[in-house]
């Protein structure tokens, strides 16, 4: 498996009662023709599936939308503290937050594989610190979402943005480099799938940049497409 796209989960539902979702999702399918959409479930869903690099030019997109959200009721002299807690809300849940905060603390959020998150987290936590910035990362089956929270100075500002770029930077080399191959438990009792584990383990020193995630029902390998290739054939011999 080679990591070329990543499958996501909008919640369009923030944007109900301003605009036709119906008629928004076509103007996004125009947008970002490269990403493949799912059916708009009845509580706003959508599924989208590509590559990284395209479903950042639409979450800018929806940035856009979203911010002319709050633009509006401004204009319109509406209170505008519950919009954007809606906002701030549906944005975590639809992946395209970006830059939101107030005058205290700013925010980034940069969506990642798992899989190649827990490779950055193994092989370059470097990635993930950053002074004056707290990163945390919430995982959801294949998409992590990594958080970089910072103060409200601009120095601290400056940190944060600076995080960002470098973890996005990384991920996107990693994308070039990385390949996952899965070790199915399917079928094995519990004594052969105990020893795939132990052999694993006793394999992973001569495979220093190899990464294994254990499951219940499987294992996966992550790291360059030569070494996984060579410790998968350990294995299966």
């Amino acid at each position: 498996q080679v990591f070329l796209c990543v499958t996501s989960t909008l919640n369009m539902a923030v944007f109900r009662g301003r605009f036709v979702l119906e008629d928004l999702v076509g103007e996004m399918k125009k947008q970002s023709p490269a990403l493949n959409f799912g059916p708009l479930q009845p509580d706003g869903q959508i599924a989208v599936q590509g590559s990284f690099a395209a479903l950042r030019v639409l979450r800018e997109f929806l940035l856009v939308k979203a911010k002319s959200l709050s633009e509006e009721d401004e204009r319109e002299g509406k209170s505008h503290q519950r919009p954007r807690r809606k906002l701030q809300e549906h944005r975590g849940a639809t992946e395209v937050r970006n830059s939101t905060g107030d005058a205290h603390r700013e925010k980034h959020v940069v969506v990642l594989d798992t899989d190649i998150y827990h490779y950055m987290r193994c092989f370059y936590p470097k990635a993930f610190q950053a002074k004056d910035v707290v990163i945390s990362g919430v995982t959801d089956g294949d998409i992590t979402t990594v958080c970089i929270g910072s103060a409200g100075g601009k120095a601290d500002a400056a940190h944060g943005l600076r995080a960002k770029k470098t973890i996005e930077n990384c991920s996107v080399e990693f994308q070039k480099i990385l390949r996952k191959e899965r070790l199915c438990f399917k079928g094995h009792s519990r004594g052969e799938k105990q020893r795939y584990s132990r052999l694993c383990a006793r394999l992973k020193p001569r495979y220093p940049a190899v990464l294994i995630i254990p499951y219940d029902t499987h294992v996966d390998v992550v790291g360059t497409s030569a070494d996984v290739f060579e410790f998968t054939e350990e294995v299966k011999k």
